[in-house]
């Protein structure tokens, strides 16, 4: 179902603005949700996030009031949507439930990104980053019957399968292997600028969840493993960001952050199972076309630039949908599970040299891998329950992934 925004009558910025009251809707139920109902719920929460900050960083850098003023009366409303978003998390969803749902999240838009990329720089960007989120996923999972006594696949159902991925103690990397070549706008296919923002703001969301929220966990452990995975979600949000235009204006950047909010609640609006949420998306959307108009404006009277040309084709690209991506994660599991990344491309660990950055930050980083977190979530639970906890349909592709009762912390990391 094409669409073209800038073609769309907008309703009047200043009656987008929403009562105190708006800010407060009726929570999703975690016992009866679907679990991609749950996922874009955070995924829309973490692009919220991403304009309300990007709108902070034009006011930081633009000297000009009076488009300082506009670009406030803008972020406003963002932070009343990141509001309302947040809000649909229930009360009785605890840190580690919701944990679940945004690593399900990381794992199916990565996989779903990446298929659709024509970009090779982003793809593999994409299908690398996937397989550590995967595993995650995995790590978190084992975790939470451990300490809660529950299943996973309660919040995944059966969209997505819980097994090892490459090793998080093989994510740790020297911060230089973290850039990376940028697109550029004027060239890049839509569906890469539309795909570089989305993937940053989603994966921004994930550190910033666990860089705070970790702290309040109960127990050393998961507060130890909290540690350990946002450390690798910084590496994570800085390959991301490498990938969008720096040469994009400020108000560039502003229409382009516009477009993309506006393609996704038209995604969440066509994607939604969930009534109640179908309504949020749909009233978001129509918010979004103000926000998006006003920044072709401002765009038109300061730089004297027409939307056209920062988004030659308006129109919006393939929407968003997300369904179960098993046979991708596991395809890319068997082609690049040994991949590391090196500057700005990416290598198997095998091929890489002795003395690499790489090599020597995990030296610096891992004293004794069996102490790491990771590691001992799942050493903790083997010695438990006897095996790790797993989703799968069918064994492995790895051989040595294939064991529950051995987790294996040389793929990836060691020659």
């Amino acid at each position: 179902m094409s669409l073209n925004p800038f073609l769309e009558k907008p309703k009047k910025l200043e009656s987008t603005i929403m009562s105190f009251k708006m800010l407060s809707p009726k929570p999703y139920n975690k016992n009866e949700v679907d679990p991609y109902t749950r996922v874009r719920c955070i995924l829309m929460n973490g692009t919220e996030y991403e304009a309300v900050w990007s709108k902070h960083h034009l006011h930081r850098h633009c000297n000009d009031n009076d488009v300082r003023r506009r670009v406030a009366l803008l972020r406003r409303i963002e932070q009343e949507q990141q509001k309302v978003i947040s809000s649909l998390k229930p009360p009785d969803e605890n840190l580690l439930e919701t944990t679940i749902g945004y690593e399900q999240l990381a794992v199916d838009l990565t996989a779903i990104l990446a298929q659709r990329q024509k970009d090779k720089n982003v793809k593999n960007a994409l299908d690398f980053a996937l397989l550590e989120d995967f595993d995650h996923l995995y790590r978190y999972a084992n975790l939470l019957e451990t300490d809660m006594g529950e299943h996973a696949e309660k919040y995944v159902g059966n969209y997505t399968e819980i097994m090892p991925g490459r090793p998080t103690v093989a994510h740790p990397r020297h911060p230089f292997d973290s850039v990376k070549n940028f697109i550029n706008n004027k060239t890049a296919d839509p569906l890469a600028k539309c795909d570089v923002q989305i993937i940053t703001a989603a994966e921004q969301q994930t550190m910033n969840y666990y860089m705070n929220l970790g702290a309040f966990y109960t127990k050393a452990k998961g507060r130890e493993i909290y540690n350990e995975i946002a450390m690798v979600e910084e590496q994570h949000v800085t390959q991301y960001g490498a990938l969008i235009d720096p040469n994009a204006t400020l108000l560039e950047s502003l229409l382009m952050h516009e477009y993309v909010e506006c393609y996704l609640y038209y995604s969440m609006l066509n994607d939604e199972v969930d009534k109640n949420i179908k309504s949020i998306w749909e009233l978001m959307f129509e918010q979004e076309l103000a926000h998006l108009h006003e920044a072709a404006a401002l765009l038109r009277k300061y730089e004297k630039k027409d939307w056209q040309e920062v988004i030659p084709n308006g129109e919006f690209p393939q929407l968003l949908n997300f369904k179960t991506q098993k046979d991708y994660v596991r395809e890319i599991l068997a082609k690049t599970i040994n991949n590391t990344a090196n500057r700005e491309s990416y290598i198997n660990i095998t091929r890489l040299d002795d003395n690499a950055d790489f090599f020597i930050y995990q030296r610096k980083y891992i004293k004794n891998v069996d102490k790491m977190p990771s590691h001992v979530v799942i050493s903790d639970h083997i010695a438990k329950f006897g095996e790790d906890y797993r989703l799968q349909d069918k064994e492995h592709p790895i051989k040595n992934l294939k064991s529950r009762k051995d987790d294996n912390v040389n793929i990836g990391r060691s020659k």
